[in-house]
């Protein structure tokens, strides 16, 4: 057993496992720890300043100081014997012009450098995290791996391994600010270019990966999971039940007119929600219904594992 932490720094949230893993036969047993999620919108502004602004920093940086006490009180600080820890961070701090400040500070509280890695690196380790438990469903592969982040999303296709991957930048965040920052809810019109958007987006997807070939779509994230626990009529957040769980086209699509359509009030009233989604889940999960419509899919798989777990298993 290898007892590891891993960081996942991303535009909207930071996060943390910390889990036992057990190599083996069919790829082996991860057990959670800890997990935890702080929404902390490092990438807020990035896309109109290029820059990560101090409060975005310090906000995440608080959240990170948590995050070391509890590597720290489970042992799992690097340098420790053979257990060991990696900090990933993804589109926020890849676009920032600042990104040093961020560095810097991740160096202060956890004593790695964090690894900025590349839209490619992101999906490898979001596929990792995504399909390992999927063996047990048997969906029809090649499966074709979403995830939804806060500034970009992830596109791999592939079996046992990634085959193909893009990494594109809309992202919750980012058609948030872009597109529907002024309404509540937003227009018609609002919402008419963030799909533009989306959907020029996805054009460039089809090009780079062949989508037509996957037979299961696997969301990820946290725009997924919680579209799909309004589509489950959870009363809160149960990630058991979420977790593999089946939502069908027609059952997102309802879910994002819903949000789409709802004021800030109105969407802060689902059990599920977290609170630093509500601002920016229409926009996630309108990605995800276009994504569905433009590559035809009837339904998405969807996990709670993602990159994160990635993350861990590549400590191995």
């Amino acid at each position: 057993m290898t007892r590891v932490a891993a960081v996942d720094c991303g535009t909207n949230s930071v996060r943390l496992l910390i889990a036992d893993i057990v190599p083996g036969e069919g790829g082996g047993t991860l057990t959670d720890v800890e997990r935890r999620m702080e929404i902390v919108r490092l990438g807020e502004g990035v896309d109109e300043t290029g820059r990560l602004s101090p409060a975005a920093l310090e906000r995440t940086f608080t959240a990170m100081r948590g995050y070391a006490d509890l590597i720290e009180r489970h042992g799992a600080r690097a340098g420790k014997g053979p257990i060991k820890t990696r900090v990933v961070a993804t589109s926020a701090t890849r676009d920032a012009e600042n990104r040093s400040d961020f560095v810097n500070g991740v160096v202060d509280i956890f004593g790695v450098v964090p690894e900025v890695i590349s839209g490619d690196e992101e999906a490898e380790l979001s596929f990792t995290g995504a399909t390992r438990e999927l063996a047990a469903l048997r969906p029809a592969r090649p499966y074709l791996v979403v995830d939804i982040g806060g500034g970009s999303t992830e596109f791999v296709l592939g079996s046992s391994s990634a085959d193909a991957a893009y990494s594109t930048d809309i992202g919750c965040v980012r058609m948030t600010e872009r597109h529907l920052k002024d309404g509540d809810p937003p227009s018609p019109v609002q919402i008419s270019g963030a799909a533009a958007d989306i959907d020029a987006a996805l054009a460039a997807v089809r090009e780079a990966v062949p989508v037509d070939e996957a037979r299961t779509l696997v969301g990820l994230a946290g725009s997924v999971t919680t579209v799909a626990g309004i589509a489950l009529d959870l009363p809160e957040y149960d990630p058991a039940r979420i977790h593999l769980s089946r939502i069908t086209a027609t059952q997102v699509h309802d879910v994002t007119r819903r949000l789409l359509h709802a004021t800030r009030a109105e969407r802060a009233k689902f059990g599920v929600m977290h609170p630093g989604r509500i601002d920016v889940i229409g926009a996630g999960a309108l990605i995800l219904d276009r994504i569905m419509r433009e590559y035809g899919f009837g339904a998405v798989v969807v996990s709670e594992r993602d990159i994160l777990d990635g993350i861990a298993w590549s400590l191995l």
